[in-house]
């Protein structure tokens, strides 16, 4: 296959669509209907959780289950207190970052519709040397236009409404996508397009596959570890995104060097299984797709934690997109690794074979 049509005119306008559509954690089920709407040409059926994880699958009566497997939920804030002159103050809702949030635009998702705000902050002019302050979580706020509580909440704000940023998807030198939530619905995009590609080169597998986009991965894995109990797969093949370690005010010696541009990063530690592994590394290299590597030490803190120690062992692994400026309205990856990493999974899954024990004793 080559790589240049491996993501064609119509993949990008649904990646487009999937990213601006706001999908914070918890209230994932608008952007679950886009992608569910956009894989159904590709799948035999589909199932739906009680929390919005969806499964596309394919071979639904086979007994011997892979997953191919994303998270859908972004971070975002709550509203946690309003003032009685009408500034909101908020909770994180995933790992949001304090320090960006002085002058974004947000949307206030209320009942009535969308509420629009801005993070307010004090002007330079009324700062006085020396005495800088640091955006907190206690000292950030959101300002929507009015002048009390009761103002705001005719609005239909109230305590509990998700906050998201409105920043959109664009594209840099036609070789970056950018925009909020990449981590991690770049990763449902790329099983979207595997599923796509099997499809339409009528590629058969002889096992089940299980395309999982899963919710609530930012506060603890929380739709993975729902849905394995449900599915009860043999193998999964999680994908998520991880930090380039090129860009400045990043130390290699913590962080590892990882990199935009040259290739899928595959991961290393407990929760992977190393046979699995073997077989996407000599996947990797007989297909000349670039890879580099990476070690997690205790867990990945992906959903690949969820899937290996979950129903008595899931032969598990991690391929990861390197991605610049993670939990930012900015977050960039390159759209080859892009492409590498679905061309990868895509190989993968024509080497597993049927019923395939990947254990280590026989």
């Amino acid at each position: 296959m080559k790589k240049s049509k491996i993501i064609n005119q119509n993949s990008e306008k649904f990646l487009e669509e999937y990213i601006n559509n706001p999908s914070p954690t918890g209230f994932e089920s608008s952007g679950q209907k886009i992608w569910l709407d956009y894989i159904k040409p590709y799948i035999d059926t589909h199932i739906v959780d009680t929390y919005g994880t969806v499964v596309g699958i394919v071979n639904p009566d086979a007994n011997y289950k892979v997953v191919i497997e994303a998270h859908a939920d972004e971070i975002s804030w709550f509203v946690h207190y309003i003032t009685k002159e009408g500034f909101i103050y908020l909770k994180r809702n995933g790992g949001s970052d304090h320090q960006i949030a002085p002058s974004k635009r947000v949307n206030i998702h209320t009942k009535k519709g969308i509420v629009k705000a801005v993070f307010g902050w004090p002007a330079i002019h009324t700062r006085k040397s020396g005495e800088e302050k640091a955006p907190k979580l206690d000292n950030i706020f959101l300002d929507c236009g009015c002048s009390s509580k009761k103002e705001v909440e005719k609005l239909g704000v109230n305590v509990g409404c998700v906050v998201t940023y409105e920043d959109k998807f664009i594209k840099l030198n036609d070789k970056f996508y950018v925009g909020r939530a990449l981590d991690n619905r770049i990763g449902g995009f790329m099983i979207a397009e595997v599923a796509r590609l099997l499809k339409e080169n009528k590629i058969k597998l002889p096992f089940g596959l299980y395309i999982t986009n899963a919710v609530q991965e930012e506060v603890g894995l929380r739709g993975a570890q729902m849905i394995v109990e449900t599915i009860r797969p043999d193998v999964a093949i999680v994908t998520d995104v991880t930090h380039d370690t090129h860009t400045p005010m990043i130390n290699k010696i913590n962080e590892g060097d990882k990199k935009c541009g040259d290739g899928p990063v595959l991961y290393y530690g407990p929760a992977v299984q190393n046979n699995l592994l073997d077989l996407i590394i000599s996947t990797s290299e007989k297909n000349k797709i670039p890879f580099q590597r990476g070690v997690a030490s205790r867990a990945t803190g992906t959903d690949t934690d969820a899937f290996a120690f979950a129903t008595g062992g899931v032969a598990s692994a991690l391929i990861s997109l390197p991605l610049r400026y993670m939990h930012t309205t900015v977050e960039s990856v390159s759209k080859q690794d892009v492409e590498n990493v679905i061309l990868l999974i895509y190989n993968v899954l024509q080497k597993i074979k049927n019923n395939q024990d990947f254990r280590y004793l026989k």
